[in-house]
């Protein structure tokens, strides 16, 4: 640990956080943001491009773990038009007794050089 640092942060999509937390946790780390756009397993697969994710156990499991292990716990979700935005109440229904912050994020509409506007979801 080094003197005068006061949180060590992590910012993850929770896949491997259940297995690392506990050397996580050992070094130091106090803070995590999960990035979690979806509860929908297969597209939290789609947005993490791997099958197989089992979301619904591993990232619940690893926000639980780390309200046990960590000071400070908060979940960042990407409000996108056409692919989550109809989700935005299950987030609050999901969080709403847990002790963390969840952030609904708006989408950074750049590609490249291409411009995403079309999944925007902000104000018109």
């Amino acid at each position: 640990k080094l003197e005068g640092l006061k949180t060590i942060a992590v910012t993850t999509n929770g896949i491997n956080l259940t297995r690392l937390l506990p050397r996580l946790k050992e070094a130091g780390l106090n803070a995590i943001n999960i990035s979690l756009d979806t509860l929908v397993p297969a597209k939290f697969e789609f947005i993490v491009r791997r099958k197989g994710t089992n979301l619904s156990s591993k990232t619940t499991v690893s926000i639980l773990a780390g309200m046990l292990c960590l000071l400070y716990l908060q979940v960042n979700c990407v409000v996108m038009r056409g692919f989550n935005e109809d989700e935005v109440l299950d987030f609050v229904d999901f969080t709403r007794d847990l002790p963390l912050d969840v952030r609904f994020i708006e989408y950074m509409p750049f590609d490249g050089k291409y411009c995403c506007f079309g999944i925007l979801l902000g104000q018109k």
